[in-house]
């Protein structure tokens, strides 16, 4: 179970203490957007832009912060390791290229970032110009992620996007031109009214382009969002799932004949080149997020940011203003940025690692899990994995138990039985 932690309790320096020397992934979350997505319900907000200079100014007190609330207490204080960090959002793209370079900067001063991290930025297709991919080279990012979403101009005419599908093409070749031998497309099938002929052929044109990377999401109608609305009034036709399993075993089938490693449920990546920031995630282990409505995990904690942009930046300068540094997570909420902190105890923790890491093709270590947490995972979770396997959604791999084909199609059947 998770707990709220109150200003009073006193295992709040935990945090820094046990993320000290271990290297973190950090994620800076952009909020800005040109348009909104129908179906987008991110944290992300259009018609804001005059709030840009005072964001970007906000981001790097907090990153600021961050970087000395991470060495505080040590007799010879050395920076906070980054491994990875991770621009979403939003549109990061959006931004003007100058202050990614700032906020990368701002990264480098606080913390000690890894000489070969991995530094990614999302990017709409509109964005990934020749003059803004040499910007964002000599910044630092090193991998690029296209939300090109689909090659069909139909279906991107029902996400809303901005891009056609030649312009897709265009920032694709964009990039190669400029030197990035790190990118990642973002597909998404299961659409209203999407064809299976429709996917293979936005699939077969993706795989000839041979991105390093590829992600595939399913749609998912989230409440309160524009497209789900028109679903519920009947504008545009209810996403089939059966098709949507039947585009999903396509994606498997042309991506592994084509070379690619299905490492996790949704991403595909030739060998070597999986999201090494995204599998932090998946491996349950530290990160730490900036910006609006970004989260973060470190030594035990979960937190979140406020999500008002307005807010945030408020937040942010008040602290700035004080001039003090905060002692404690709770310092950091009440008056601070952040609007959450749960302490996550052990069985909330190992739930969590069985959840993220049955994402993962290769599932979830046997001894991995005994030296994290004292215990073996038949010892913890015998009768869920007896049902699992007599169920065929779950097998043994040597030492790995992992998700069977029939298990990545129902993984959410799978994962609830780990929330004990």
């Amino acid at each position: 179970m998770c707990k709220t932690i109150h200003a009073t309790d006193t295992q709040e320096r935990s945090p820094e203490a046990k993320a000290r020397g271990t290297p973190i992934a950090l994620y800076i979350h952009i909020p800005f957007c040109e348009t909104r997505c129908p179906y987008c319900d991110f944290n992300t907000y259009e018609g804001i832009e005059p709030l840009m200079p005072a964001y970007i100014d906000a981001l790097v007190q907090e990153i600021r912060l961050w970087g000395s609330f991470l060495t505080q207490g040590q007799d010879t204080p050395l920076p906070q390791p980054i491994s990875t960090v991770f621009f979403g959002g939003g549109t990061p793209s959006y931004l003007p290229p100058e202050n990614i370079q700032r906020v990368l900067d701002a990264a480098r001063a606080a913390f000690s970032l890894a000489p070969d991290a991995e530094v990614t930025l999302e990017s709409n297709p509109g964005d990934v110009t020749t003059t803004r991919l040499e910007m964002w080279k000599a910044a630092g990012i090193n991998r690029v992620s296209i939300g090109v979403q689909s090659l069909d101009d139909g279906l991107l005419q029902l996400l809303g996007r901005r891009h056609d599908s030649q312009a897709a093409r265009q920032a694709y070749q964009n990039a190669r031109h400029a030197g990035f031998d790190n990118l990642n497309l973002d597909l998404m099938y299961g659409l209203p009214g999407q064809s299976l002929a429709q996917w293979r052929s936005t699939l077969t044109d993706t795989l000839h382009l041979a991105p390093e990377h590829i992600s595939m999401y399913c749609l998912t109608l989230e409440e309160g969002t524009p497209l789900d609305a028109w679903v519920r009034q009947g504008k545009v036709p209810e996403p089939d799932p059966d098709l949507a399993a039947d585009m999903y075993l396509l994606a498997e089938d042309l991506a592994g004949g084509a070379g690619y490693e299905h490492y996790e449920i949704s991403n595909w990546a030739m060998p070597g080149r999986a999201c090494r920031h995204n599998l932090i995630y998946w491996r349950n282990q530290p990160y730490l997020g900036v910006g609006p409505g970004a989260h973060s995990y470190m030594g035990g904690y979960r937190f979140a940011n406020l999500k008002s942009p307005r807010q945030y930046i408020q937040r942010v300068n008040q602290w700035a203003d004080k001039g003090a540094m905060p002692l404690s997570l709770a310092d950091l909420r009440d008056g601070g940025p952040l609007d959450t902190v749960d302490a996550i105890d052990a069985p909330t923790e190992m739930g969590e690692t069985m959840i993220m890491g049955l994402r993962l093709g290769q599932g979830v270590s046997e001894a991995g899990f005994q030296e994290r947490f004292g215990v073996g995972l038949r010892e913890r979770y015998g009768p869920q994995i007896d049902e699992l396997e007599q169920l065929g959604l779950l097998e043994w791999r040597q030492s790995w138990l992992r998700l069977t084909p029939r298990g990545r199609l129902l993984g959410n059947e799978v994962f609830q039985r780990f929330l004990v």
